[in-house]
């Protein structure tokens, strides 16, 4: 019996599937998407255009407001100490100021990390699990702690307990080491980091510790089954897993500490001169130079506030984005 050259259609063919792909490639698979996800893409679309909009806004009125400073300073605005812009003729810039931040960033920073990570790490893999709850929702309220609650502590208490500390330092170690050297100690760039530090502890442990919880558990586990030490599988797992978040965590701290303006006002002894001596008392911020000059600023004065705070808008900017290109590649290496 001949076999007959036209086959009946399978029923997977008949439902649309099993068919030979097309000579011309494979089909193409389309996504279609329904009237509520349109709409959510249009609102998602539509509210980071805004913020992005509104960024470039402030960039813009920063640096149309900044531009009489800016033709009256020249490039000695990045280098110049002093500020005085109301004189004749005006001398002012944002060096003193800029390095101040830096400083008490950097401070910020050194000693913001290793305790937010050492605090995640030990809410996570080594408090008991009754404790957890509460200990997550300690930090958490600190987070929500004002900025003036931090400034009072470090002020009355912080400060006051490290003046002889730092006396004794300065006594044994200024010969050898210039930047010990100091004749005040107390109302200087190292405590007002350190106090800024206190106040960006709370949220880059928090989203640390958040980022870290989600390590994948069967890895964890398996670790510690081949004979591994809890450290072990922290440093060969948890932490590899992490990085992007300790990363974005410790920026967003990092961030805390460039904009803070109460606790640099209330602990510095304002000051518009670079101070290397960081133990060495007075300083000053970009944030706490704004918030000390702008109610007695005059047109030129103004202005050059303005400028300044383009400076750290800026700088801000370029260090988010530099944290972005960090997280990618932290990403791509797996």
């Amino acid at each position: 019996m001949e076999a007959n050259d036209s086959e009946e259609p399978t029923g997977l063919a008949v439902l649309g599937f099993g068919e030979p792909a097309d000579e011309a490639g494979p089909r193409r698979i389309e996504a279609r998407l329904s009237g509520s996800d349109r709409f959510y893409r249009a609102l998602a679309s539509t509210g980071a255009g805004i913020t992005l909009l509104i960024i470039v806004l402030i960039g813009v009125f920063l640096l149309l407001e900044a531009l009489p400073a800016f033709r009256a300073a020249g490039f000695g605005f990045l280098t110049t100490q002093r500020w005085d812009p109301d004189s004749a003729p005006p001398e002012f810039g944002v060096a003193a100021m800029m390095f101040g931040t830096a400083v008490t960033a950097v401070v910020a920073m050194l000693a913001t990390v290793p305790l937010a990570l050492a605090t995640a790490l030990f809410i996570n893999e080594y408090a008991p699990r009754v404790l957890r709850a509460t200990l997550t929702s300690l930090v958490d309220l600190m987070a929500a702690i004002p900025s003036l609650v931090f400034a009072l502590w470090g002020l009355f208490f912080l400060v006051p307990w490290l003046q002889p500390i730092e006396g004794w330092l300065v006594a044994q170690l200024g010969g050898t080491l210039p930047f010990m050297r100091a004749i005040a100690t107390g109302s200087s760039l190292f405590n007002a980091g350190l106090v800024i530090a206190l106040m960006a502890i709370p949220i880059t442990t928090s989203i640390i510790r958040e980022v870290l919880s989600q390590a994948p558990r069967h890895e964890c586990e398996g670790a510690l089954a081949l004979g591994g030490t809890r450290w072990g599988m922290i440093t060969t797992v948890i932490l590899p897993f992490g990085k992007t978040g300790i990363i974005g965590g410790s920026m967003l701290g990092l961030g805390r500490a460039l904009g803070e303006t109460i606790a640099a006002t209330l602990i510095l002894n304002i000051r518009f001169e670079i101070k290397p001596q960081i133990l060495e008392t007075g300083g000053i911020t970009v944030a706490s130079g704004i918030a000390v000059e702008f109610f007695d600023a005059q047109e030129l004065g103004l202005s050059a506030l303005m400028a300044a705070g383009l400076s750290l808008f800026l700088v801000t900017i370029v260090i988010n984005l530099v944290a972005a290109v960090v997280v990618e590649r932290a990403k791509a290496a797996g």
